[in-house]
């Protein structure tokens, strides 16, 4: 299996030097157990509710200063989700997918190019995020349709008809969104999806080098921090997303932990990156079973 991940404010010169999925989380180092031990100082109430108003903001400050330069386009996708493969398999019907937190389209247009039987409905949480989509010389309306969409307060059904979309993708989103209203956002893309479509997730997972990089002050919550900018990530564990998903109505068909090593080469330095990959199925009712 391949893996791919995104650095993010850390830079680096990656050599996979090995990877490994497991269901179990990655073993602390005690150096890296005190850390967490002793990083007990959670950001004020008064911070944590300005951050959570000016989300939007700081993520449209973001692609400002960044535009489309920040992430390298995602085209390892189709290498480690087979059901964006096999929308190649789909008989001139027209595969539909929602990209769930589309940035500005490191994933939709690879997955454009390589496959004409594909429609892509593309949403981010920033306005300037989906402008830089719709200038992209390879977006066409006929093939895809970008919209600016809060996923914890929008309801998906304004802009897609209620189960239509075949897959759905949450890849390095869901993250970003307040622990709080994950479950109102997974709710949303569970309305859209076909009975026995698929999410497709990949995210930061607990003890993550990234979380561990986090000085004392950031900390929102548990395993919830903020980084300068004002853009904030949460670390999961493999429970946690499964019961999130759960309580949404879908069933897990694939949840684990992606460990891999990378080498930043000019400081010297190997550390260990956690994500976790999975897949969650929407239900196909019984009585459509029976038929």
């Amino acid at each position: 299996m391949s893996v791919t991940g995104e650095l993010y404010n850390v830079k680096s010169s990656d050599c996979f030097l090995n990877h490994s999925t497991n269901l179990n989380e990655r073993t602390l180092t005690p150096e890296e157990m005190e850390k967490l031990k002793t990083d007990t100082a959670v950001v004020s109430d008064f911070k944590q509710k300005k951050l959570e108003t000016d989300a939007q903001k700081n993520w449209d400050l973001f692609y400002k200063r960044n535009t489309t330069n920040f992430f390298k386009d995602r085209h390892w996708t189709t290498r480690e989700f087979d059901e964006l493969k096999n929308c190649r398999l789909s008989d001139g019907q027209t595969f539909k997918l929602l990209e769930a937190g589309c940035g500005v389209g490191n994933c939709i247009f690879p997955l454009l190019e390589e496959d004409l039987n594909i429609f892509i409905y593309a949403c981010d949480f920033s306005s300037r995020a989906v402008e830089f989509v719709k200038q992209n010389s390879l977006y066409s309306p006929k093939r895809c349709l970008a919209f600016q969409c809060d996923l914890t307060k929008d309801d998906l059904q304004t802009t897609i008809q209620a189960e239509t979309v075949d897959v759905a993708t949450l890849i390095f989103v869901l993250s970003a969104i307040h622990p709080d209203k994950m479950r109102q956002s997974i709710e949303n893309i569970f309305r859209v999806l076909k009975p026995g479509g698929v999410v497709l997730f990949r995210d930061y997972g607990l003890y993550d080098h990234a979380m561990l990089r986090f000085k004392s002050g950031n900390k929102l919550g548990e395993n919830f921090y903020v980084r300068q900018d004002g853009t904030r990530s949460f670390f999961f564990s493999r429970e946690h997303l499964g019961s999130l998903f759960q309580q949404a109505g879908f069933e897990a068909s694939m949840n684990e932990y992606v460990l891999r090593e990378t080498v930043n080469k000019k400081e010297g330095l190997c550390v260990p990156r956690v994500f976790l990959q999975s897949k969650f199925c929407k239900p196909v009712p019984s009585e459509s079973i029976r038929q």
